[in-house]
């Protein structure tokens, strides 16, 4: 009798004690991907379930907004395609209703810019997918940062409408990928030289700490001070002064995530006109080749 009373007392206490539990498994079975919203219920008790209820809620509020974010990259990336399609399909229409009074050479030439903005995009998306997917990191090698500079400044000199100093270019060893280091400076220099009312000022220099830093400046309207930290993200353009020129958005997104993935950060600094972006790289150490 009395082991028959100490197992129905064990009984009851431990299926009090795993109540909670069930309820928590209960409500997790009934969320799927379109309800991450819900929660699980948290006991009141500051034991074990009661950690295990909080850390639940905390990978589904992860979970949420990683789901709400990857909807809103794709609704923007087609919004953003949209828009060149609507272009080619537009100019194809028109040319084949009159077309004894459309000159094919000018139409080619605006559809391969509308094909050209496509191609641009389509690279920007899927360098960020795959830096979403956290794959194998590429090898990195010693990369001279200021002659990646003078080479993007070159590329953009043939065709920018506003001038570019580089007197503050100065070597700047680091260890990293080329080709994704030429893409940052790239974005960098295209939307200064966008935004930039008639000059961009590029400066490379070692200052100290072990590091590299990278600044980009122009005399455009700038940026606010309650948006810095928001013009990094996707698809994110600023008010109708900042989006002359057109652009995606993707810019100084693909620019922050190089330098994450290159150990360091981007940042917007103040100035007293335009916009100032500096990024800072870990130095390269230099290599010991004495035997």
């Amino acid at each position: 009798v009395l082991v028959a009373l100490l197992g129905a007392v064990t009984g009851v206490l431990v299926g009090r004690v795993l109540r909670p539990v069930e309820q928590v498994r209960r409500e997790v079975a009934t969320i799927t991907d379109l309800q991450l919203d819900r929660r699980v219920p948290v006991p009141g008790t500051e034991d074990e379930i009661h950690r295990l209820a909080v850390t639940m809620n905390d990978m589904l509020a992860r979970l949420e907004t990683s789901s709400r974010r990857q909807r809103a990259f794709v609704a923007d990336a087609s919004h953003e395609l949209q828009s060149p399609l609507a272009s080619l399909r537009t100019q194809l229409e028109v040319s084949l209703v009159r077309p004894e009074n459309n000159g094919w050479l000018d139409v080619a030439k605006t559809m391969l810019d509308d094909v050209s903005e496509m191609e641009r995009l389509l690279r920007d998306l899927l360098f960020l997918a795959r830096e979403d997917e956290g794959g194998p990191e590429l090898p990195s090698t010693l990369v001279d940062l200021d002659d990646v500079v003078l080479e993007e400044v070159a590329r953009v000199r043939s065709h920018a409408r506003v001038g570019i100093d580089t007197t503050g270019v100065s070597a700047a060893p680091v260890d990293g990928r080329r080709e994704e280091l030429s893409r940052l400076v790239r974005n960098l220099l295209d939307n200064a030289a966008r935004h930039g009312a008639s000059q961009v000022w590029v400066a490379v220099s070692e200052v100290g700490e072990g590091a590299v830093e990278l600044c980009v400046a122009d005399d455009g309207p700038g940026i606010p001070v309650d948006q810095r930290q928001r013009v990094f993200e996707r698809f994110v353009r600023l008010d109708d002064a900042r989006r002359r020129g057109g652009g995606t958005g993707l810019g100084l997104a693909i620019v922050a995530a190089v330098a994450r993935g290159h150990g360091g950060g981007v940042s917007v600094a103040d100035s007293e006109r335009g916009a100032r972006v500096v990024v800072r790289l870990p130095v390269c150490a230099p290599v010991d080749t004495r035997r």
